[in-house]
């Protein structure tokens, strides 16, 4: 049975809020490092370090949240967010900006992964579809986000902003029923679910894509400032060309898939996106990178979607597991981008970033023909 649409509406708000707070940190981190003198380590460390914290916390929290608790888990996730969003704005020092950090990757995973997953829940044969759906109303957010710096917001404004949307969230979202039937098998279902082979696959896909999606353009405004010579605000500008793309592409998406199919996609544009890379790489200028990163944009669109759909399906009924045995797997997520921001130091941004290319080709390697 499908939910109610005052429902759906608030949980893909959620989406958009998380959003449009990660595409705001994605865009101001030339500012954030200006302001609070910040090294590519400290950077990669900022990246990295919150998702240790969210391996130790969301685990617990998706398991209790198969048993009954999900509604109370979300309502105070959202309240931890607010709280983050505000401290990050806030923050004077780079351990005040990573706290606030650690505190809001966490509180994500309990308000928006379990707003996902309640959406999953929904109606289990169009998974593939409602993600995308759910990441078109994200890419909204994220391009919400750099649009509102390149215009001459402060980044600790628009931080500030996105935390009295989530205060305001929180009432909204309270008010609707979001557990379903008490599937939980404890920590020993999380376990077991890791050693199924097709879980570990897409587990395994999901943090290795994201060293050409989320580190790609997490390093993406520092790239064109430090190696293209860009300014900031061309910067804040390009990272709202890629979610700009990316939009586009979720809306070409909603209606491909039921033609192309999910795997096919991720396949075809695996291949389109290992050729493009390095046309932005070696591309002379801002404007055919800016080309280049927009084409990337759109063509990564459709990874995270269909793949953590996959995922969904490969445990149907226990989707606060699912999301739980995604975050102990995000162990490999935790080390990309700190590895990305050491080898930056060592050999120069520009150069790091070929490291990338490992996404489009894992998913090559790894995605099932049927």
């Amino acid at each position: 049975m499908k939910p109610a649409a005052g429902l759906v509406t608030v949980l893909l708000a959620v989406e958009f809020l998380d959003e449009l707070l990660y595409g705001a940190r994605e865009a101001a981190w030339p500012q954030v490092r200006q302001a609070l003198g910040l090294s590519y380590l400290q950077v990669g460390t900022a990246l990295a370090l919150p998702r240790v914290v969210s391996l130790l916390v969301e685990p617990p929290l998706g398991v209790l949240a198969d048993r009954g608790h999900r509604r109370r888990i979300v309502v105070w996730g959202g309240i931890a967010l607010a709280l983050g969003a505000a401290a990050l704005a806030g923050a004077g020092s780079f351990l005040v900006f990573l706290a606030a950090l650690a505190v809001l990757d966490p509180a994500s995973g309990a308000f928006v992964s379990l707003s996902q997953a309640t959406l999953m829940d929904s109606s289990p044969a169009e998974r593939e579809r409602n993600m995308v759906r759910w990441t078109l109303a994200g890419g909204v957010g994220a391009a919400g986000g750099p649009l509102l710096l390149a215009v001459g917001a402060s980044w600790r404004g628009v931080f500030a902003f996105c935390s009295v949307l989530a205060a305001c969230a929180v009432p909204a979202i309270r008010r609707h029923r979001l557990d379903g039937a008490r599937e939980g098998e404890g920590s020993r279902g999380v376990w077991a679910a890791l050693r199924q082979r097709d879980v570990l696959r897409w587990l395994v896909l999901l943090e290795l894509q994201g060293l050409g999606s989320e580190a790609l353009l997490g390093f993406l405004a520092l790239y064109l400032v430090d190696v293209t010579g860009t300014s900031p605000r061309a910067a804040a500008l390009a990272v709202l060309a890629w979610t700009g793309a990316g939009l586009a592409g979720n809306l070409v998406l909603v209606r491909a898939l039921a033609r192309v199919g999910g795997l096919r996609w991720l396949r075809i544009s695996a291949v389109a996106v290992a050729i493009t890379f390095p046309g932005f790489q070696l591309a002379p200028g801002l404007v055919p990178k800016l080309v280049a990163v927009s084409a990337i944009g759109a063509l990564v669109v459709g990874w995270y979607p269909i793949s953590q759909a996959r995922l969904y399906d490969a445990l149907p009924g226990r989707s606060g597991t699912a999301a739980a045995a995604a975050t102990v797997a995000s162990v490999l997520g935790i080390v990309l981008p700190l590895a990305l921001g050491a080898l930056a130091g060592q050999v120069g941004l520009g150069n790091a970033l070929w490291l990338c290319l490992l996404a489009p080709l894992a998913l090559l390697v790894g995605v099932p023909r049927r």
